[in-house]
């Protein structure tokens, strides 16, 4: 039942990271700016620029948004391309990892043996885990961009510099519980997987040796019975011996005395 709980809690863990980080994908407002926004008029003028991994928007004061897809593959920023490609290789390895852990977990009663069912969910841990590294790698190199940008002391004072949007923190949630879930899965097969050393090791030599005292045991006194039986039949033979000696020392001491006897 434990081992149940455990799994299905890395699942719930694990399928609402990747929601979060699917949702992240089509979400605005990576970064985004604002420049305006005082008084000193009669008419106020605000601009917000904002950009995600498809497109740079601009939207004005009056609520007028015009913006710029981008283009094909190859015309795009570099870390762009890169953050698009390490999102979209944890999404594959996460889709891989779902269908793993549909077939591995007890409760849907889909894999095979015990043990090919916690081979199963090992391996959906694994690609949850990689999936979960790739999507922070992703968004670790956008913040790591954005901030370079925002604190670099060369840049242009009238330049535009962004800070940090929703979508971005909510893909680092969604990627540390995508491995949050990972770790579940591994923990509720790792010890059925890996069983400890220690008590397969230590369990040979408790019986070596239970076995070797038994024999030590019967062989010694084994040995000492045997050694008794051989000592009192020894001393039967001596007993015998000196008897029958003692007899014929005395049978020799009464002739002895009956021939004095007669010749006094």
């Amino acid at each position: 039942m434990k081992k149940r709980l455990i799994q299905i809690s890395g699942f719930l863990l694990s399928t609402l990271g990747w929601l979060f980080v699917s949702c992240t994908m089509a979400m605005d407002s990576w970064k985004e700016s604002q420049l305006g926004g005082l008084g000193g008029s009669y008419v106020i003028k605000v601009a917000w620029y904002w950009s995600n991994l498809w497109k740079d928007c601009f939207v004005d004061s009056t609520a007028v948004t015009n913006c710029r897809d981008y283009g094909v593959l190859w015309s795009v920023t570099p870390y762009i391309q890169g953050v698009r490609g390490l999102l979209m290789g944890g999404l594959a390895f996460g889709f891989c990892g779902v269908i793993l852990a549909f077939v591995g977990m007890e409760c849907t009663y889909i894999g095979g043996s015990q043990r090919t069912n916690n081979k199963v969910l090992f391996a959906a841990a694994v690609f949850h885990f990689l999936g979960g590294a790739l999507d922070t790698a992703g968004y670790c190199l956008y913040i790591n961009r954005i901030a370079i940008t925002a604190y670099n002391p060369k840049l242009d004072p009238t330049a535009l510099r962004y800070s940090l949007g929703t979508p971005i923190f909510l893909g680092l949630v969604g990627s540390f519980l995508i491995i949050g879930g990972s770790i579940l899965y591994a923990i509720a097969v790792m010890k059925s997987l890996f069983p400890e050393k220690s008590k397969f090791y230590n369990s040979r030599p408790y019986t070596n040796q239970q076995s070797r005292s038994r024999t030590l045991y019967a062989g010694y006194y084994g040995q000492s019975r045997q050694s008794q039986s051989r000592l009192s039949r020894h001393s039967m033979k001596s007993g015998v011996s000196k008897s029958s000696q003692v007899s014929t020392i005395s049978q020799i001491e009464d002739r002895k005395i009956s021939e004095r006897d007669a010749f006094v």
